[in-house]
């Protein structure tokens, strides 16, 4: 199958993806409103109230689940598209010769990262709130949930290596390959870590962090039908139909957010995608939003620690100039242009 039979088929599961979920979201939210899957006010009820306690206390009772939904949507109708594409008699093609253990990375890390992120949405709900450094805290803690990224993102990394034959970095510009060996395997799970949670702190406004997503995930599509990879070409289309969907109820005042399920499953699937393409500088600038997003709560941190006073006002950047009085709506769409413009760039870089 070429390049250029791979877009129709593309274009139209972006639709069908659509379609589905469309059809399903509204009652979905309706469900996540009587299951009371919805965010909570998490400022003290006493004392002073923490800036960004101020700022988003507002978005309580907005359903938070979302990505339950998408992450179901995406995985059963990936799963039903190879029996049905067998059917059809189109001609499933991997860019690396062992197409199962690719399967296996897609799925692994869009399920496993999933599940985590629905435990951690679970007891963000229901369970008890405890203080922490800056105001109430609610959730999985933060060192538990880092290992468990850390151990899923070894396994991600080891398929890698052992099963598909990937141990480099390309650098373009200078089109050399710079092999890692065995160590490829902890740096791919950095890689996986650290968009996971470039993700999720990124998901704080709305309309940000899935916007963002649609913008780096349909550059990844064009890059993956052009390497001829039929399994992350659908898998992709099938991901930018359902967050077009849930986008037009997520944009400001949303009606239903991603939630850790969402955010974890697609956070993590936006780093596993740029090391099986081979694209890691790539990732890095198509994904330059949220690695910014990332780098400035680092700042904020050693802002704290060494200078023992914050360096913005608000941490991470979306939040600094919510502080100094951007509108909601403003941040997003410039975000959402600054995404545009690296994503070209990026794509720049993977075609020369």
């Amino acid at each position: 199958m070429t390049s250029s039979n791979n877009l129709p088929l593309a274009l139209g599961l972006v639709l069908f993806s659509f379609l589905i979920t469309a059809s399903l979201i509204v009652p979905f939210i309706d469900i996540l409103y009587k299951l009371k899957f919805t965010r909570r006010k998490e400022a003290p009820s006493k004392g002073k109230i923490p800036l960004f306690d101020k700022l988003h206390d507002s978005k309580a009772g907005t359903p938070v689940g979302g990505g339950i939904l998408l992450v179901t949507v995406i995985t059963t109708i990936f799963a039903l598209m190879f029996p049905f594409a067998n059917h059809m008699g189109i001609h499933i093609q991997s860019a690396h010769q062992n197409i199962n253990a690719e399967l296996f990375v897609i799925y692994f890390t869009f399920i496993s990262f999933g599940l985590l992120g629905l435990l951690d949405d679970y007891v963000k709900f229901f369970g008890k709130m405890r203080k922490g450094a800056l105001g109430l805290w609610v959730g999985l803690g933060r060192r538990f949930k880092f290992i468990l990224q850390l151990l899923l993102g070894l396994i991600i990394g080891y398929v890698l290596y052992h099963f598909l034959g990937i141990h480099y970095v390309y650098l373009p510009i200078i089109d050399a390959q710079i092999s890692l060996g065995f160590m490829y395997i902890p740096f791919a799970a950095l890689v996986i870590v650290s968009f996971t949670n470039a993700f999720n702190i990124t998901d704080g406004l709305d309309g940000l962090s899935s916007g963002l997503l649609v913008i780096c995930l349909a550059t990844f599509g064009s890059i993956a039908a052009e390497n001829l990879d039929t399994p992350l070409t659908i898998f992709l289309a099938l991901s930018v139909g359902a967050l077009f969907a849930f986008l037009y109820f997520n944009v400001w005042p949303a009606r239903v957010m991603l939630g850790d399920t969402g955010a974890l499953a697609f956070g993590a699937i936006l780093g596993s995608i740029g090391l099986l393409t081979g694209n890691i500088v790539g990732l890095v600038v198509i994904g330059g939003i949220f690695v910014l997003e990332i780098v400035s709560s680092a700042i904020q941190i050693i802002g704290w620690k060494v200078l023992k006073r914050p360096i913005f006002p608000l941490a991470p950047i979306h939040h600094a100039f919510l502080a100094k009085g951007w509108e909601e709506p403003k941040i997003v769409m410039r975000a959402w242009l600054a995404g545009i413009v690296l994503a070209v760039f990026g794509l720049w870089l993977a075609t020369i």
